[in-house]
């Protein structure tokens, strides 16, 4: 995975990128020290438990809990796919820290490399993870890569949400949330998505609605989780 080249930017974005990653590792890993994990899972579904390392797999959640998925696999050894501009640099070399991968692309620019350089991180038995509507939204929607991903390789993609109980919505795209600290965040997995062996077909479009569609169960569940416990 080679990082991207960094001699465009400016004298401030360069002291930006040097001071902000770690500041980002010290604070996140405070807060997250707090956060109360809870996981469910729909029916015949083995969830990765918190600390656990996944195996060669497609793993897809929402933009909009990327923080708390964030802290959940740290250390996983998981590959994330990145955008090539400023704010991916910056995301890239904070998600470092904490032992992430990255391979450099979007759904938008850099998408065939993007899949390729995941395609060598499932041939070596690690994990990609993708925030599967960004990194621009629609918000919910997913973008056909995952989906690309699993044709290309046959790994399963799997699903899953994080719902803080508590958190700060921000006013973005997406409704970025920021778990507050010591609340309960429900793990929540729903069905993995998998394409039959082999399979060359070119219309993708089925596989990328079932994959929203488990991806909307899983973020679903989890906010109904919390209204039965508050019931």
């Amino acid at each position: 995975m080679t990082a991207e080249p960094t001699s465009r930017f400016t004298f401030v974005q360069h002291l930006v990128l040097a001071v902000l990653p770690r500041m980002a590792w010290v604070l996140t890993n405070i807060w997250g020290l707090t956060w109360r994990f809870e996981v469910i899972a729909e029916e015949g579904v083995t969830p990765v438990l918190y600390g656990q390392v996944p195996g060669p797999e497609i793993y897809c959640f929402w933009h909009q809990c990327v923080l708390p998925a964030f802290f959940y696999f740290r250390h996983s050894r998981t590959v994330i796919l990145i955008s090539q501009s400023y704010d991916g640099e910056l995301i890239a070399r904070t998600t470092s820290l904490f032992g992430y991968g990255t391979v450099r692309g979007s759904s938008s620019r850099g998408s065939r490399d993007a899949l390729l350089g995941l395609k060598k991180v499932i041939a070596k038995n690690r994990s990609a993870i993708f925030a599967a509507d960004g990194p621009r939204g629609p918000i919910h929607q997913s973008k056909m890569g995952p989906v690309k991903l699993a044709q290309m390789t046959g790994a399963a993609i799997r699903v899953f949400h994080l719902e803080p109980e508590h958190a700060w919505r921000l006013r973005s795209w997406d409704r970025f949330m920021i778990p507050k600290p010591f609340t309960r965040i429900v793990v929540s997995w729903a069905r993995d998505t998998r394409l039959p062996a082999d399979f060359a077909a070119k219309d993708l479009e089925p596989w990328r609605e079932q994959l929203n569609a488990a991806l909307e169960r899983a973020r679903l569940r989890a906010i109904e989780h919390f209204r039965k416990a508050q019931a």
